[in-house]
């Protein structure tokens, strides 16, 4: 048995396919999703989905949504969403870099909204590098 898994951004569909499992970045946590799931509605933060297919992973940078579950149906709607194969590596690793370094100057000052800012730009700059296949540093 399969999953039929359906991920759609506002501007397009990213994922519609079958698929063996889904692990969902929720907001209490990391969420798997096998066949034969309890019917579920949760919201979604920023983070890396994971969808299996004949034993290969595919990642999916999400920035934030809602899943339901329901009936081996998962739909996903999200703000907005890059499949990891689709992003650039090198070009990933350098806006995380760059997205670090610019929190680094904001954290501590006195400009509050320029810190909520840099945080929210240096967590998806995090999630399309992960999705991409880097690694990071806690």
């Amino acid at each position: 048995m399969t999953l039929t898994v359906r991920v759609v951004a506002p501007d397009k569909t990213v994922w519609d396919s079958a698929a063996e499992e889904v692990i969902l970045p929720s907001t209490t946590g990391q969420l798997g999703i096998l066949t034969g799931h309890a019917p579920l509605l949760t919201a979604l933060d920023t983070g890396v989905m994971r969808v299996r297919v004949n034993r290969e992973w595919t990642a999916i940078a999400l920035m934030g949504g809602f899943a339901e579950v329901e009936d081996d149906e998962v739909t996903i709607l999200v703000n907005a969403a890059e499949r990891g194969d689709a992003i650039d590596l090198e070009k990933a690793r350098a806006a995380y870099n760059e997205a670090v370094a610019k929190l680094d100057q904001v954290q501590g000052g006195e400009n509050r909204q320029a810190q909520l800012q840099a945080e929210r730009a240096a967590r998806k700059a995090r999630v399309r590098f992960q999705a991409a296949g880097g690694m990071v540093q806690v």
